[in-house]
């Protein structure tokens, strides 16, 4: 007889799993109780265990050897945390040591609530690009970005496969100047879900920024969905306002950076 395993609960003991080695209860190198004591103590299908390690080895969070177990390996260097208060210089570090690979590229009208984002006058262009950055072989996030097609065009598909785009943003001469970000929750439809290696419906950190040159013109668009298991932002704050009316606030960035 068949047995039928739900994804959920297989989910469930993948999140249960990767809890305790997160929490430091599974430490590097050691092996996993085997499928039939996982099986029973958390009341499941062998099945449903063997689906939970195989989303655990997906992760890098460990590595399944045939006719000896399962162990725990934490090798794969995570990207770090972005400091959002200084997102900038982090992001244009983050293109310089991780692999970027370019999934489309090419011009277009843009979607109504871009096109208003970037100021583009009806019927105008932009350049679309989708690319998936990697760490050590382990993708973590999933970018689409738009630009104008006057600054797109300043630059080659080459160049956005092989350099950060806000370096290249540069080099055409715009200064980089304020960005509005936001950041909400997201779950993985089915060609994320296969570029970043998770499950269909698997929940991603969302951030959607504009950035603006010094002179206040939208430049850049940028929806980015990232693995909450590789990927984290910081940000650093302060208490601020009166007495009765305290709340935290961001540092200011020169407080931030450590002298020169």
């Amino acid at each position: 007889m068949n047995v039928l395993v739900e994804p959920s609960r297989a989910r469930s003991i993948y999140l249960l799993l990767r809890d305790r080695i997160g929490s430091g209860a599974l430490q590097d190198g050691d092996r996993l109780p085997g499928e039939p004591d996982l099986a029973a103590e958390y009341g499941v299908s062998r099945m449903t265990v063997r689906r939970a390690l195989d989303q655990l080895a997906a992760s890098g969070m460990v590595e399944r050897r045939p006719g000896v177990g399962t162990f725990v390996t934490l090798s794969v260097p995570a990207p770090g945390p972005i400091d959002v208060s200084d997102v900038f210089s982090d992001l244009k570090q983050m293109g310089r040591r991780t692999e970027v690979r370019l999934l489309d590229f090419g011009y277009g009208i843009p979607a109504p609530a871009i096109a208003a984002a970037l100021a583009l006058p009806p019927g105008s262009r932009a350049q679309r690009a989708v690319r998936v950055r990697s760490v050590a072989g382990e993708p973590f996030s999933f970018l689409t970005t738009h630009v104008p097609e006057q600054i797109g065009s300043t630059y080659s598909e080459a160049d956005l496969a092989s350099r950060p785009l806000l370096e290249l943003l540069e080099r055409c001469g715009r200064r980089l100047g304020d960005a509005k970000q936001s950041i909400a929750a997201s779950l993985a439809g089915p060609m994320v879900a296969a570029a970043l290696q998770v499950d269909m419906g698997a929940p991603l950190i969302a951030l959607t920024r504009l950035v603006e040159d010094a002179d206040g013109q939208p430049i850049e668009h940028l929806h980015a969905l990232y693995r909450p298991d590789r990927f984290t932002f910081e940000m650093r704050l302060q208490r601020t306002g009166t007495e009765g009316a305290r709340r935290w606030s961001p540092l200011p960035l020169a407080t931030q950076q450590e002298p020169a």
